[in-house]
């Protein structure tokens, strides 16, 4: 099927082609014939898009509509001259375009002192700044102006990442290759990183849910936090092989040695037994967090579990502001996100049994656990327990990978 932008080039092509022969009358009458044509093959919207891909005004598109319905009083119908009918807005109040384009984009057009410029730019706003101009014009027309010189209502994009380093794509292609040498070797590669913290209690969750009709579910007005209930930190771990995710839901505070026992509890519960022949672990994490590239205590701990485990482990960091491109951000985090959409969490088990019923199309399984151990903040890791730690640095950037031996 035709995208709608294609259908209305298509409208526009012809109407360019036919409209010079014909008069007012038969310019109405065709717009009303090309948008029942457009209705009968797409369903709808057929009057917006000849609007659209000719510029007549929707009122005299309905009318036209009219005329078919009654088409013995076609004959009869007198024919506009040239040059009649209701004068364009822009040639009865000269210079109203550029006012209003002043006003919606103050700062490019060379106004900043706009009225308009800290205010939300509603139609009926900017109608009545224009009327205090002088202008006299009502918010349907402003709507339409608006739509002639190509504006509409758009939402922030989330586009920009920050200072771009300039191994970005160097770091990328280096994590790529690693992670398929070691899945050659069969060994395991996860994806690290935790989710935002999530208040526990009967506040609100984005999202909608199918209910019986006119009974949503009652949530608290303020989500001001449950001392009682607190908060969770949800540490995830992603197998980038097995597309399995685990878990790990803290009570405490997001620690570097969260982290870590996070990595810990889903080796010993899941990765030990998919991997009984593994000699190395190959970790992707972000920049910044509780498993930062700079947080020594994460090194410390990463290092105790080595030993422990009698594993090699591999950590390869994504660029400064580059943490969505982390896999389980959009292979774990964005369906457990959907899956508990619209559903408050009342409780610390409500959390773990919507994250451990996640699942996808492609296979995804989730198991999740709660952590109800407390960890300290502010630990600090002394130089010389820095020099205990077997760590080896690669020739390309050392501070983002790096590996600890047991």
């Amino acid at each position: 099927m035709l995208l709608e932008s294609t259908r209305i080039e298509f409208i526009k092509a012809e109407y360019n082609d036919i409209a010079p022969i014909l008069d007012e009358r038969r310019i109405r009458l065709w717009c009303a014939a090309k948008a029942k044509s457009y209705d009968r093959e797409y369903k709808r919207g057929g009057v917006m898009a000849v609007h659209k891909a000719t510029k007549i005004s929707r009122t005299r598109i309905y009318a036209g509509l009219k005329d078919l319905d009654n088409q013995g009083l076609l004959a009869v119908e007198r024919v506009r001259k040239d040059g009649g009918g209701r004068k364009n807005l822009e040639i009865t109040q000269s210079g109203i375009r550029e006012a209003l384009d002043r006003l919606v984009e103050p700062t490019s057009k060379g106004d900043p002192e706009s009225p308009l410029r800290w205010t939300c730019q509603s139609v009926a706003s900017l109608s009545a700044e224009l009327k205090k101009q002088g202008y006299k014009i009502s918010k349907s027309k402003v709507h339409d102006l608006l739509r002639d010189m190509d504006y509409n209502l758009q939402g922030n994009r989330k586009n920009i990442e920050g200072g771009k380093h300039p191994d970005r794509n160097n770091q990328f292609e280096y994590i790529y290759s690693q992670t398929k040498e070691m899945h050659k070797q069969g060994q395991p590669v996860i994806s690290v990183d935790t989710k935002k913290k999530e208040n526990i209690g009967n506040f609100k969750n984005n999202g909608r849910e199918y209910r019986p009709k006119g009974s949503p579910r009652e949530v608290n007005v303020y989500d001001f936090i449950d001392k009682a209930k607190g908060k969770v930190s949800p540490y995830g771990i992603y197998d980038l092989l097995k597309n399995d995710g685990f878990v790990n839901v803290g009570i405490s505070s997001d620690t570097a040695e969260f982290a870590v026992h996070s990595i810990r509890s889903w080796w010993l519960t899941v990765g030990k037994q998919a991997y009984p022949d593994a000699k190395e672990l190959m970790i992707t994490a972000d920049c910044g967090g509780s498993n930062g590239y700079r947080v020594r205590l994460w090194k410390r701990e990463l290092q105790k579990f080595a030993t422990e485990v009698g594993l090699i482990i591999k950590v390869c960091h994504f660029p400064p502001g580059t943490s969505k491109w982390n896999k389980i951000e959009h292979c774990l985090f964005s369906f457990i996100a959907q899956n508990w959409r619209g559903k408050p969490l009342l409780t610390e088990a409500t959390v773990v049994n919507l994250i451990a019923a996640t699942t996808t199309k492609t296979g995804l399984t989730v198991k999740a656990q709660l952590d109800k151990n407390i960890y300290e903040k502010g630990i600090v890791v002394s130089e010389e327990e820095m020099q205990k730690i077997h760590l080896i640095t690669n020739d390309f950037h050392g501070e983002w990978n790096y590996s600890i031996k047991p």
